[in-house]
């Protein structure tokens, strides 16, 4: 089998070229005898298929590598959208705290309003940090390049600047434009001030599990199908009981906080917005794509080794109708 065999049985399975775009320029560049061939080794392909965790891993990966090559200025302006939409969270919750009654009951209603910005931003398939930016992570594992790892450094950084952007702007417009009565700003500082108790590593310790949860929502949507709405209501709604820090959620009260006087620069920085950050990051990247990568590694190989095996029966056929044909 030649190398450019075994590279495209490489590429297909770990993350470098696009299933579809290389098989698309196949079916451009053979003749209608090998377009045949083909067909005849994916439908082998097609009954030795992988595990259910590693055709969601392949499925995800894809994602990921179409967010790494997607405009910087797409990025922004969907990020920016996300961070609006993302302040949903704190005037769902908000609007709940300012009307509900301060007792347990009143509480676990309230926290319904935390989803809100979540089935939003998700079902929109806006720029979220931690959300989307997960997905980004998968092809890198799998072709941990300079160039991969400098991709998703743009990703990242684009994202997270236009999720600050977006919630920041919410923040000012809700606290200078008439929309909301003095009850319920006092309910969005409550909220700020129920953040800010937090000292900064119980901030990292409770973004860690944040982190985690939004990777586990990623991981378990392309196989929710009508229900995602439900999972990403009950994995955030768990999220809000727990107190789990969110950059971006957070981010909108915090902003809240410093425009209306109640916290300065460094508390938004020092005591919520790095150990969050770094938190988040921990969670949902380091710890829970490192492991998932890490169960399917195994099912991707022995996938790869199966494709090699049907390019290389293919390659074989194909010299052996040409003897036939001379």
């Amino acid at each position: 089998m030649s190398q450019e065999d075994k590279q495209h049985a490489e590429d297909d399975f770990e993350g470098g070229v696009d299933t579809e775009a290389s098989e698309q320029e196949q079916q451009d560049s053979t003749s209608e005898t090998d377009a045949d061939d083909r067909q005849e080794s994916e439908e082998e392909e097609a009954r030795e298929l992988p595990s259910q965790a590693a055709a969601v891993h392949q499925r995800l990966r894809k994602d990921g590598q179409k967010e790494l090559a997607r405009d910087s200025m797409a990025l922004l302006w969907s990020a920016v959208a996300a961070g609006i939409s993302m302040s949903f969270s704190m005037v769902a919750r908000g609007l709940m705290h300012a009307q509900l009654p301060d007792t347990g009951a009143g509480f676990m209603i309230e926290c319904l309003g935390y989803t809100v910005g979540f089935i939003v931003v998700i079902l929109a398939r806006q720029q979220l940090f931690t959300e989307n930016t997960v997905t980004a992570v998968l092809p890198v594992m799998s072709h941990p390049t300079f160039a991969n790892f400098g991709a998703l450094g743009r990703l990242w950084g684009v994202v997270l600047i236009g999720n600050m952007i977006g919630a920041a702007l919410s923040a000012i417009t809700f606290l200078k434009m008439p929309m909301f009565d003095p009850s319920t700003h006092e309910a969005f500082i409550t909220l700020g001030k129920h953040l800010m108790e937090k000292t900064p590593f119980e901030m990292f310790s409770s973004a860690i599990l944040a982190g985690w949860m939004i990777a586990t929502l990623v991981w378990l949507i392309p196989a929710a199908d009508q229900a995602k709405v439900w999972i990403i209501l009950i994995i955030t709604y768990v999220m809000a009981i727990g107190g789990f820090a969110h950059i971006v959620v957070g981010a909108s009260e915090m902003f809240y906080m410093v425009f209306s006087g109640n916290a300065d620069w460094s508390d938004f920085l020092f005591r919520f917005g790095l150990p969050t950050l770094v938190g988040n990051v921990v969670g949902g990247t380091f710890i829970f794509a490192l492991i998932s990568h890490a169960q399917i590694r195994g099912d991707l190989e022995a996938q790869k080794e199966r494709k090699q095996g049907l390019i290389q029966r293919h390659h074989k056929k194909k010299q052996a109708d040409k003897k036939v044909q001379d």
